[in-house]
């Protein structure tokens, strides 16, 4: 059976076809206005900043002949050669190195360990739909803020004149933006849970504290874990930067060859940061899986 669409007359197509290209006409002003609007702020940031693209495209090659140089001996009677063409001697310092990157993983381990438990502790404060107070979230909300805010190199910094030189200043360091950061996505987890079980519960006259034990963790715990492995992982990058103000880790000697010019020491030492990142970063992802894989088969 053959159907008929029905034609509007042009006496009344026309105020539509009309009002269609005007709201079309005004997305396209708008989209205009927000692109000049980019452009002016890009151009307003980079006067501020006094950026000069003349200076940036002129030195753009040393930026390249930098990497370059850190796979060419720099000294020596290998000078020039590739790192790879004598690994002996480009890793002449493996024993001392893999002594600090193994510090190094302690460092983010500690911190990490530290940091999430404190943010165990506080995400429940935080949570609006278990806290029904709003000052006490309120302080604990800002308190995250304030520790994942301050970036880790400046309380490192603090707690090397506090503390001295070693590895604690850098632990107190991670842990403590590990605190605001795992803190603000314990919160967010929290929040996001099914409220039935906690009424249930609340209903039977459980506590605040048995309430959260019995039903709330079994529905967070996963998430929880999952995101310790990944903030593990991030640590383990901040701890070896650590060093380069004085608080422990391999960071201590690559600050070093950066500053005395120690181009193949430098890949070296990069080199297995890099490795030892990527064998984590895998590790823990594989982990995190499992845990949540197996939250949602529960």
């Amino acid at each position: 059976m053959a159907l008929a669409l029905l034609r509007l007359p042009d006496a009344q197509l026309l105020p539509l076809r009309h009002a269609y290209g005007e709201a079309v006409a005004a997305k396209r002003r708008q989209m205009v206005l927000g692109f000049a609007l980019l452009i002016a702020a890009i151009l307003l940031s980079g006067w501020v900043a006094e950026v000069q693209p003349a200076l940036f495209l002129r030195n753009l090659g040393g930026f390249f002949s930098y990497f370059g140089r850190l796979f060419l001996f720099d000294g020596g009677s290998l000078k020039g050669q590739l790192v790879f063409t004598n690994f002996g001697e480009w890793y002449w310092g493996l024993a001392g190195w893999a002594s600090l990157l193994f510090d190094t993983i302690l460092i983010a381990y500690l911190a990490t360990l530290i940091g999430s438990i404190g943010g165990f502790f506080a995400c429940f404060l935080a949570a609006g739909n278990l806290t029904p107070s709003p000052w006490i979230r309120g302080v604990v909300k800002r308190m995250l803020e304030f520790c994942r805010t301050v970036p880790e190199i400046v309380f490192a910094l603090i707690f090397v004149v506090a503390f001295g030189l070693g590895p604690l200043p850098g632990v107190l360091a991670i842990a403590i933006h590990t605190l605001g950061a795992n803190g603000k996505l314990f919160t967010e987890v929290v929040e996001n849970i099914d409220m039935k079980p906690v009424e249930g519960a609340i209903a039977t006259g459980s506590t605040w504290t048995e309430s959260i034990r019995f039903a709330v963790l079994p529905q967070v715990l996963s998430n929880f874990a999952s995101y310790a492995l990944l903030r593990f992982e991030v640590n383990v990058r901040g701890a070896s930067v650590m060093g380069f103000v004085g608080a422990g880790g391999i960071g201590q000697d690559l600050i070093e060859a950066i500053r005395k010019f120690y181009y193949a020491d430098v890949s070296a030492i990069l080199l297995m940061i890099l490795l030892t990142v990527m064998l984590i970063d895998y590790g823990t992802q594989h982990l995190r899986h499992y845990l949540l894989g197996r939250d949602a088969r529960g």
